[in-house]
């Protein structure tokens, strides 16, 4: 009988992919680290899998428990792949600021999702303490992205091993944004210990506060913007600074830009915290000081985003 895999088999392991066309002629070469081929369409399908399999170890965890989760999308259609595959029931609880496609995804996943107001993090109506409320009223699992140390423990043993070995043992820096901020900590740990001379590089959009909370001498801004999934107006309690040599800088407009560019120039279906990432690494190859590749997290799939405005204006 020929030997198979379950789905969550297949979390990890993502390729990566030399940005040809957007890179060319740039000093340093641009990578795309494939994190929207999970099976979920993005690297949350990690965490998920560690957080639940961490529960389930240390007997916190039970079958048939339902799980709640604070998510922008992602994460929840990660939780989904997994809890299909181990019996659970998934809650998902969503800023309206969410795309209409990421709703319509996790309700076909069979997951229940609960909107709230794009509210603040002091908020009772913000979408973090709404779903710690539901965990206690009801007996539900919060499995806590934003606060449990199985996030960015998984991208240190599995995302930053796979960096470094795909960039045959050289990373001159590494991009990415802050949702949780579970990658770009882990994958940073891992390459300030083994590849020192690495730079880790936070993209963040205009609007959000964390570039300012990365380096002061950034603006000090708190307002909307409208790239999914990245940023904010506080560091999130997994996110270790302290990792971050330097930060990017993002307009909507240019996030939106490269994406699209992504999408037809590059052939990788991606979304716009992709752009994101993207826009800061070119930059960084641009300047010709980096002692390696510079490597861009491609955070997610485009069919979250298809009916968003930014991905039906094309030139």
């Amino acid at each position: 009988m020929p030997t198979t895999m379950s789905l969550v088999d297949r979390i990890g392991r993502t390729p990566m992919v030399h940005l040809a066309r957007l890179g060319a002629g740039l000093p340093s070469s641009v990578l795309g680290k494939c994190e929207f081929l999970n099976p979920g369409g993005s690297g949350k399908d990690r965490i998920a899998l560690a957080i639940i399999e961490d529960a389930e170890r240390s007997g916190r965890l039970v079958r048939g428990a339902t799980l709640v989760e604070a998510t922008a999308g992602n994460t929840g259609l990660g939780l989904s792949v997994v809890a299909a595959a181990r019996g659970y029931r998934l809650v998902c609880v969503m800023p309206e600021k969410m795309s209409m496609d990421k709703r319509i995804a996790l309700t076909a996943v069979g997951a229940e999702v609960i909107m709230t107001a794009n509210a603040p993090p002091s908020s009772p109506e913000n979408f973090q303490n709404v779903a710690r409320r539901l965990a206690v009223e009801r007996g539900w699992f919060l499995t806590e992205q934003f606060n449990n140390p199985a996030n960015p423990r998984v991208h240190e043993m599995t995302t930053g091993p796979e960096v470094l070995a795909q960039c045959e043992g050289q990373v001159g820096a590494l991009v990415c944004g802050v949702g949780t901020g579970g990658t770009i900590t882990g994958v940073g740990r891992f390459l300030k210990a083994h590849c020192p001379s690495a730079r880790i590089v936070l993209a963040d959009p205009v609007g959000s506060r964390l570039a300012h909370l990365v380096d002061p001498t950034q603006p000090d801004h708190d307002a909307a913007y409208q790239v999914e999934g990245i940023g904010g107006s506080v560091v999130p309690a997994v996110c270790d600074l302290s990792v971050i040599d330097a930060v990017e800088r993002v307009t909507d407009e240019e996030s939106f830009a490269i994406a699209r560019r992504l999408i037809r120039e590059e052939g990788l279906l991606v979304g716009g915290s992709s752009g994101t990432a993207v826009a800061a690494a070119l930059r960084l190859a641009g300047r010709g000081d980096c002692a390696g590749p510079v490597v861009a997290i491609l955070a997610d799939s485009w069919d979250r985003y298809l009916t968003r405005d930014w991905l039906r204006q094309w030139p």
